[in-house]
């Protein structure tokens, strides 16, 4: 699989005590101290902290380098009265030792946290915060159960490594995700930047490592070993050892980024176990700051996270009350652009409502007769299309990550998807009323394909009155994977199988004069990767076949989307 990822020690990873003119004068900055771990390898930490005092600390861990802009980043902790600790993790800046992602974080975050405390500046009390990367640091450090950690905050994370970093609910692989963010971190000395579309469209998927970064990425190999999710994803998976998590947590999340289901997830499992968590989505993509091209949905939809982070850590490091309402959830409801508190997750109050597809037969394009009721069908003939892997349904947006400029990402028009005969399109009639849905998606197909395995899609479209769809969720399935992501089994072509697609999560209000619509299709490339129809392992795989999909939607058979609705 080749050998992991390793950087040297820089010579300038020393320590050193200098004040910085970038902050205030009172605030001194220790650069590159060596952090050593259990096993003898030293990680690079900068700490930012006020002379004479014993402080609780904030801790950022980040393989994206630790530079001064990601400490004035956290500024607001170190003017309030905490230290900011940031340190390079293992294999990554000026940090000694492999980068191994998948498994180093538990122990490095404990003793990097027992190092903190022992600090003469330190009061023995710790916070963590970051996003992303950092934000998956923090809950491998809480799952250390570190007497030292007593609170963390993290955005845009997920729960769950199979789900969220490399394969999907459907247990497809989220192809331009992870190839793209190898060609960003990972790429070898040297190696030129690769194009997007090059590496994407690379098979077999085995030696793309080596076409987007230009060497065999261990970490990728590994999840490539593991196509299914089996006790190797169980061991390292957040998800499966939240019991462990005991310290308070302040989740962020946002309606378009890659890792939303699961940090719910992780909120809904947190709040059963009686455990202090909170958590706040937005409008977002993975950034949670850059608005959307073409659409606004006002000044509340960015709040002052950092703010309420701070007065987060205020209340857990320093014991101080919290002077406004404690909601555990709260959710931005796009359409209606204002902020929903809630109590749990799904809503108690949402309704599933069910809406059963209908047509003629003839359902391909936007132009076809396909609709959305909430009338089960009675005699109505399947639709069919033909999935060609070598010509995908492009991805138009969505919850995909994480380079906007050359993987588009947010809410986007669909209807240039909608033209094409490989995309199914059920629409319902124009709403006399808002619908204000809340929740996760989902939809249960009776499907057939002529091949022993093959994918399935699904998305859900707001129709604006001048014709827009603007894309809200989606969601595959891989049809080895219709019983669980842990039996993969093939299918026998022909026969009619009942699925469930899980499709995305959403809050939106489908306004007045707005219609619903639902795409049906077997591919979104490159948020997913291409199914090659053959029943193969797909990571080897060279050969693209093309399969021909049925869609059935009659009395015994009836297909539909489930859709919670708050009343």
């Amino acid at each position: 699989m080749g050998d992991p990822v390793r950087l040297p020690r820089l010579s300038l990873c020393i320590s050193l005590l200098a004040v910085s003119a970038a902050w205030p004068q009172a605030l001194k900055e220790q650069l590159h101290l060596r952090v050593p771990m259990r096993d003898g390898v030293e990680l690079c930490t900068n700490v930012f902290s006020r002379a004479s005092a014993r402080l609780p600390a904030i801790l950022v861990r980040t393989p994206y380098g630790k530079g001064a802009d990601l400490a004035a980043t956290y500024r607001l902790f170190v003017d309030n009265g905490y230290a900011v600790v940031v340190q390079d993790v293992r294999g990554r800046g000026h940090s000694e030792g492999a980068f191994r992602r998948l498994e180093q974080e538990v122990a490095d975050a404990s003793d990097t946290l027992d190092w903190v405390a022992a600090q003469r500046w330190s009061n023995g009390k710790v916070g963590m915060v970051g996003g992303s990367y950092l934000g998956i640091a923090q809950w491998k450090a809480a799952i250390s159960g570190n007497p030292h950690l007593k609170a963390i905050s993290p955005a845009v994370s997920g729960s769950d490594d199979y789900e969220d970093r490399f394969y999907s609910k459907g247990g497809a692989l989220k192809l331009g995700h992870r190839l793209q963010w190898l060609a960003q971190n990972m790429r070898a000395p040297g190696f030129p930047r690769p194009e997007f579309r090059a590496f994407v469209l690379h098979l077999p998927i085995r030696t793309s490592d080596l076409a987007s970064a230009g060497q065999t990425i261990d970490v990728f190999q590994t999840a490539l070993n593991h196509p299914a999710y089996d006790s190797f994803w169980e061991s390292i998976s957040t998800r499966a050892q939240l019991e462990k998590v005991r310290v308070p947590v302040l989740a962020f999340g946002g309606w378009y980024d890659n890792f939303a289901e699961n940090d719910l997830e992780a909120f809904r499992q947190l709040r059963a176990l009686g455990r202090e968590a909170r958590i706040v989505i937005g409008p977002w993509a993975h950034n949670m700051t850059s608005p959307f091209r073409g659409f606004d949905y006002g000044p509340a939809s960015v709040p002052a996270i950092r703010r309420m982070q701070l007065e987060w850590f205020d209340r857990w490091l320093k014991l101080r009350p919290s002077k406004k309402p404690d909601t555990p959830a709260n959710f931005f409801v796009m359409g209606a652009n204002r902020w929903q508190r809630e109590q749990q997750w799904p809503p108690v109050e949402a309704r599933e409502v069910r809406l059963y597809l209908v047509s003629g037969g003839k359902a391909n394009t936007v132009d076809g007769d396909g609709r959305l009721g909430e009338t089960r069908p009675g005699s109505s003939g399947p639709d069919r299309f033909v999935f060609d892997p070598l010509k995908p349904v492009p991805t138009m947006g969505g919850a995909v990550c994480c380079d906007p400029a050359i993987f588009p990402w947010g809410p986007m028009d669909q209807r240039p998807v909608e033209k094409r005969r490989d995309v199914l399109v059920y629409t319902s009639p124009i709403l006399k009323r808002d619908l204000p849905v809340l929740g996760p998606i989902k939809a249960v197909l009776y499907a057939s394909t002529t091949a022993p395995d093959t994918d399935f899609t699904v998305k859900l479209v707001d129709v604006f009155p001048d014709g827009r769809a603007v894309n809200l969720c989606d969601g595959i399935l891989r049809l080895r994977y219709r019983e669980s992501l842990e039996r993969p089994r093939l299918a026998s072509p022909g026969q009619v199988y009942r699925i469930t697609v899980q499709a995305g999560v959403t809050g939106n209000v489908f306004r007045k004069g707005h219609r619903l619509r639902v795409e049906i299709s077997s591919s979104n490339f490159p948020r997913f990767d291409r199914n090659p129809n053959t029943g193969r392992p797909v990571a080897g795989e060279t050969e693209l076949r093309t399969a021909t999909q049925t869609i059935y939607h009659d009395a015994d058979r009836p297909s539909h989307v489930i859709l919670p609705v708050i009343p």
